[in-house]
């Protein structure tokens, strides 16, 4: 099972892709990861993506959706693809490259949420020392910290410095929410696609962490 998923910075994305990657062992690959295993391995494409990060600038694209590739391609049991496409063009270009070398998509799975409640939920969260999925949030009571610590391992908390900075989400939210060229661009991309044989999932992100948990496996199944 192959799986690409959509949501915005503070949806819940990492929380629902985790219960899918784990129902079915799938390899989650996220875009960061991708990065530092080429870098960290030294490959041909992975020094000429650090160029470009050492720099400060937007790795291209004809260096990063061969990378992409090549992690998927590795994948022995199936994949959930996460944090990437970005963009429009990357989405067309991913696409075009599956298509290409035979890699079936199965479902693309996209969490809708209005964009001032993402920004809330990113102040609100805190990350789990032990594994930065488990939901804790000081803002949603449900999914509230126990005594300061994780409620569901008791890990240690803390916030990353960029969710408390307003700037920083407005500016990844500005990239995801873009319906002209950015993610929202290249998730509409996926949707309308014609003759596409894999499953579009829309999840209302402001449900419940356990309703769209349930609602996703139904999905999927």
């Amino acid at each position: 099972m192959n799986i690409l998923i959509f949501g915005p910075n503070g949806s819940g994305k990492g929380t629902q892709g985790d219960i899918a990657k784990d129902k079915y062992k799938l390899d989650h690959i996220e875009s960061g990861a991708i990065f530092r295993k080429h870098i960290g391995g030294g490959t041909e494409l992975g020094m000429k993506a650090k160029e470009y990060i050492n720099k400060g600038e937007l790795v291209p694209d004809d260096i990063t959706i061969p990378m992409v590739l090549d992690v998927l391609a590795s994948s022995k049991s199936g994949w959930l693809l996460d944090g990437f496409p970005r963009s429009l063009v990357q989405g067309e270009k991913l696409w075009e490259a599956l298509q290409k070398d035979g890699v079936k998509l199965d479902y693309v799975i996209e969490i809708k949420l209005p964009r001032e409640i993402a920004k809330a939920r990113i102040m609100g969260r805190r990350l789990c020392a032990n594994n930065p999925n488990h939901p804790n949030n000081v803002g949603i009571p449900v999914i509230a910290p126990k005594d300061g610590k994780c409620r569901v391992c008791g890990g240690e908390l803390t916030a990353r410095q960029d969710d408390q900075d307003e700037g920083a989400i407005d500016v990844r939210h500005n990239i995801y929410y873009d319906e002209e060229t950015g993610t929202m661009a290249a998730c509409n991309f996926f949707k309308d696609l014609k003759d596409a044989d894999f499953k579009y999932i829309e999840l209302d992100g402001e449900k419940s962490i356990n309703e769209i948990k349930d609602y996703l496996i139904a999905q999927l199944a």
